[in-house]
């Protein structure tokens, strides 16, 4: 009992200290925006994709937990020597993959404050800035969208954030199914149809999952280069005859602005006439290219959006916000909340009571929530409409200069035509002297060339297949990223490309 005695004592002096005393946190913050800082200034030094290899953290650090606290300039040298090898750089100007999630200072900053508030902001009461906050700012940027007023609080409609396109998705198919089982019965949730393409994201089959529909009642329509792989509104129209046909019941479309493999664009207006005709709530996936539809060039990918049900976007990809913030907006609120709520004692109060305020825990599936309005509210301010139109263009920009490139150099190609601020794109098959129907040694090549340049650590690239065509993506919109970030990767793009294409002589 003694040796306990002493332990309990020597902890104790250890950690005389409040966790959230201000004078030490402003110490040990200064440090973290210092270390920050330097990042961003060496960002360019590392190689932008992690060379490490599987279980690598492990062998370096402790099996167990410390029993005494450690310093934070210690934590601070192990997150440099151990973590950082093993990060792949999103905010690198040198990465060109997925969807960028874009950072910056108002993001980081606003991020911070929503952190350090740490306030559960489930309903108005529990905070009512947040709510209120989040009501506004996603009314200013609805207003900046264009869009339609039944969209808006003012109109009925209205905004909320979620963490990702995921669960925007899951919500309003989860609206959409009750809402029609309420009609037809819950029994018949095995009956219900959903409706996307074979370029829609993976987050609406998912979604489906969770929602309980029947895998075998999930459409991925086949989509070809003759419609730019977007949804035809003919082949949509054919699939829900099928069902309607075998007894299904057709729930839900998800039309997509800007597909993750190509950035196609589905047409809106025309699916959306379909859908109507069949009492299909349709949600609209603009999780990369809705931020540039601030900018009027833009706007006109979204036209038929006021026929839709819901809409949303991700503000953590190319509009500066951190992640994680997904804006969603519904044209009727009350469907979320019939199928979202709950109203448990311990939650009530006079303002909830009265229907004076928005309990946004109804319109997610959570009941915690974070306050991401903050970031959102700080990026739209810190930069205003003009400076944040500019800089989507400018990734627009840099995009056609590597597409022009490409363009000048024949033994490359263009898979698909550019649409935003990606380009698909490959080493031609006439480049190695071999047929265009011999798909197989051109995707192995490029899956080779891809990989090479990868390895180099100078540039990062992913791929997709479309029309079994294997490509390239070269995705522009990181924060720090310049028109001479761009000539670079295309040198890296050259250069490899010889080593490849000396290889197959």
């Amino acid at each position: 009992m003694g040796s306990l005695r002493n332990d309990a004592l020597k902890a104790n002096s250890l950690f005389n200290l409040n966790p959230l005393d201000p004078e030490e946190f402003r110490r040990q913050g200064h440090m973290i925006i210092d270390f920050l800082a330097d990042y961003y200034r060496d960002i360019e030094k590392f190689p932008v994709r992690s060379q490490v290899q599987p279980g690598y953290l492990r062998k370096r650090l402790p099996e167990s937990a410390p029993y005494n606290p450690e310093s934070i300039e210690t934590i601070l040298q192990d997150v440099q020597n151990e973590i950082v090898p093993g990060i792949t750089h999103w905010q690198s100007p040198n990465y060109f993959v997925y969807f960028l999630s874009s950072g910056s200072i108002a993001g980081f900053l606003g991020e911070i404050l929503s952190t350090g508030f740490n306030v559960v902001g489930f309903n108005w009461m529990s905070s009512p800035a947040a709510t209120e906050l989040e009501s506004i700012v996603m009314d200013w940027f609805g207003k900046m969208l264009k869009l339609p007023n039944s969209f808006l609080f003012s109109g009925n409609g209205g905004g909320v954030l979620q963490g990702t396109t995921c669960e925007a998705i899951l919500c309003t198919l989860t609206a959409s199914r009750d809402q029609m089982l309420n009609k037809i019965g819950r029994d018949n949730i095995g009956k219900l149809v959903v409706y996307g393409s074979d370029q829609t994201h993976c987050t609406l089959q998912k979604a489906a999952q969770i929602a309980g529909i029947n895998p075998k009642n999930f459409r991925a329509v086949i989509t070809n280069k003759s419609t730019e792989f977007g949804l035809s509104p003919i082949a949509l129209d054919a699939a829900i005859h099928a069902d309607l046909e075998a007894g299904l019941v057709p729930l839900f479309l998800c039309a997509t602005v800007g597909t993750t493999s190509t950035t196609a664009v589905d047409p809106i207006s025309p699916l959306c006439d379909i859908a109507k005709e069949y009492g299909i709530w349709v949600h609209i996936d603009a999780a990369y290219a809705g931020s540039a539809c601030i900018c009027p060039e833009f706007r006109h990918f979204i036209d038929g959006v006021e026929k839709a049900d819901s809409f949303s976007l991700n503000a953590h990809k190319c509009f500066f916000t951190t992640l994680d913030c997904c804006c969603l907006w519904v044209k009727d609120p009350s469907a979320l909340v019939k199928a979202l709520s709950t109203n448990p004692e311990y939650l009530r109060n006079k303002a909830t009571e009265a229907r004076q305020v928005i309990d946004y825990k109804d319109w997610q599936i959570a009941l915690s929530r974070r306050f991401r309005s903050l970031k959102l509210w700080m990026v739209i301010r810190s930069y205003g409409v003009a400076n944040l139109r500019n800089y989507l263009r400018s990734h627009v920009k840099m995009a056609k200069q590597f597409e022009v490139l490409l363009v000048a150099d024949n033994r490359f190609e263009v898979v698909v035509p550019r649409t935003f601020a990606m380009v698909c794109f490959r080493v031609a098959p006439s480049a190695m002297g071999i047929t265009f129907k011999d798909e197989t040694k051109a995707n192995e090549l490029n899956t080779k060339l891809l990989e090479s340049m990868n390895m180099s650590g100078k540039v990062y690239m992913t791929h997709a297949v479309v029309g079994g065509v294997y490509m390239i993506r070269f995705t522009v919109g990181a924060t720090l990223t310049e028109e001479r970030h761009v000539s670079a990767a295309w040198k890296v793009v050259q250069e490899h490309t010889n080593t490849i294409l000396n290889s197959y002589q």
